[in-house]
């Protein structure tokens, strides 16, 4: 039975992961990337953890990537003056959008986005708490939104506010935000997920401003309003990778049409030579209970069996009672649902065109290793781009990606099927550096005498983007690549 995960794990960092011995066990039982969340903590909680992380990671012998998440534009209602109030389907209920706006009460609450009357009309709904309440909107005097709830529950400080369908007009970066990226910068962080993402543009605004501050983060695009459904294919491409936060979009779309938007969010990103996260409530019954419930494991299996490079934890190991257990038990799902995983025999139709000579030997290598028994694929690489187009075309067939370059190591860490591993290589010449690059393989115990391997390099070592070599090697006595004569 294979007991390599393939599908990655983002675990958020929080106060749980603080206590003592926890952020190493969570690493232990499989975290391959640490979120840091930016809506919470201050810098220097984010530049603590992200040291513990690598120190941590470093004990276990072993690479931990960072991905640091902008908090966006998230619009919230402001304070109560005593506490949690209950409001009562029927009942009104006024939006405050005024900066001096009082205290809320039963009545009436504050709102941080002062905006909101522009963005809005008379029979909208507005959606409190994750969807959890609900009003319509009645009329707009000025800088009031006077609303019915139509329904009801408790409401808390500082909860979240939607419009169903979308619509806002707030940008994707926020002041707080364009800060926030020269912290991601000064983090070193691989990956720097944008929240709330409308278009292309907002993606290469971050990129921008990450590049000035002196960051080279993978960009993650943050699916969760409705705009970008319409603009799905161009914020997939200006992206490294996209998430399918499920918790704002699901509140703007609605339920029902969550789950097939999820599949369709995998399925572009993958044909589209992108990384993909899906996210948000994925084990949330473990924030307290020890055991997941049997429909989070169908979650986070279909998530798998629809091919999602990576599934993520939030408040389960942020703030749940027992982090690595939530980290133990998501391992675990994701094990099972690989088994039965079916890769895709066609895998032609998963790119529009082949305008890349390292695409072109990727495709070339899962061609081959779905029509003959192959070991590994062995891709060395300079930057992991040959190894993410290996991991775009689903396969069993483990890929080795064997790097000079700790950074690229990193990247790779959040590739389903790909395991990175530092590698610099003796020798100019292609011929040497494959041996060697077998011989490391053969000594770790990840290959043996025997195994049959396919190999992409190319043919001149130190150079980002050249790949343009595939080869069929038979693995020999003491680690020895041997070409094969036989085919």
């Amino acid at each position: 039975m294979n007991t390599t995960r393939r599908t990655r794990i983002v675990a958020t960092l929080g106060p749980a992961t603080d206590a003592p011995g926890m952020l190493e066990r969570t690493l232990r039982e499989g975290v391959d990337v640490v979120r840091l969340n930016l809506s919470h903590g201050e810098a220097d909680d984010h530049l603590r953890r992200a040291r513990e992380a690598h120190a941590a990671a470093a004990k276990l012998g072993r690479e931990v990537g960072v991905l640091a998440d902008l908090q966006g534009p998230k619009i919230r209602i402001k304070r109560f003056a005593n506490g949690p109030v209950q409001l009562e389907t029927g009942a009104d209920f006024t939006l405050d959008c005024r900066a001096d706006a009082p205290l809320g009460d039963a009545t009436h609450v504050g709102v941080s986005y002062l905006g909101l009357p522009g963005d809005v009309k008379a029979g909208d709904h507005l959606l409190l708490d994750d969807g959890l309440l609900e009003l319509e909107v009645k009329s707009i005097d000025g800088a009031q939104i006077h609303c019915r709830v139509t329904i009801g529950g408790k409401l808390s400080d500082r909860k979240g506010l939607n419009r169903k369908g979308g619509g806002l007009s707030l940008g994707a970066l926020s002041d707080k935000d364009r800060a926030d990226i020269k912290l991601a910068a000064q983090l070193k962080a691989d990956f720097l997920a944008v929240s709330f993402v409308r278009s292309a543009d907002d993606i290469v605004e971050a990129r921008k401003l990450l590049r000035e501050a002196g960051g080279n983060a993978w960009l993650v695009a943050k699916i969760e309003r409705a705009e970008a459904i319409a603009a799905l294919e161009e914020i997939i491409d200006a992206s490294d990778a996209v998430m399918v936060a499920r918790g704002d979009l699901g509140v703007e779309i609605g339920d029902a049409e969550l789950p097939g938007l999820q599949k369709k969010i995998i399925r572009e990103a993958l044909a589209r030579n992108r990384v993909v996260i899906t996210a948000t409530q994925m084990l949330q019954s473990m924030v307290e209970s020890p055991i997941p419930t049997r429909a989070e494991v169908l979650d986070v299996a279909n998530a798998v069996i629809d091919g999602t490079d990576a599934v993520m934890l939030s408040q389960e190991s942020a703030a749940g009672k027992h982090p690595d257990v939530a980290v133990a038990a998501m391992s675990r799902i994701c094990l099972g649902a690989e088994r039965q995983f079916v890769p895709v025999e066609n895998i032609s139709a998963l790119t529009h065109r082949l305008d890349r000579t390292d695409q072109a030997i990727a495709m070339a290598a899962m061609f081959l290793a779905t029509q003959m028994p192959v070991r590994a694929i062995v891709a060395l690489t300079e930057s992991g781009t040959t190894a993410q187009w290996l991991s775009r075309y689903r396969s069993s067939v483990p890929i080795y990606a064997l790097t000079p370059s700790a950074e690229a190591c990193r990247h790779m860490v959040l590739l389903r099927d790909v395991k990175p591993l530092p590698f610099e290589g003796k020798g100019a010449y292609p011929a040497l550096v494959v041996r060697e690059a077998v011989r490391q393989l053969f000594q770790s115990g990840d290959l043996a005498e025997g195994d049959r391997v396919l190999l992409t390099h190319g043919d001149h070592t130190g150079r980002g983007g050249g790949t343009n070599t595939l080869k069929l090697l038979s693995v020999g006595p003491d680690g020895i690549a041997e070409s094969l004569r036989d085919l």
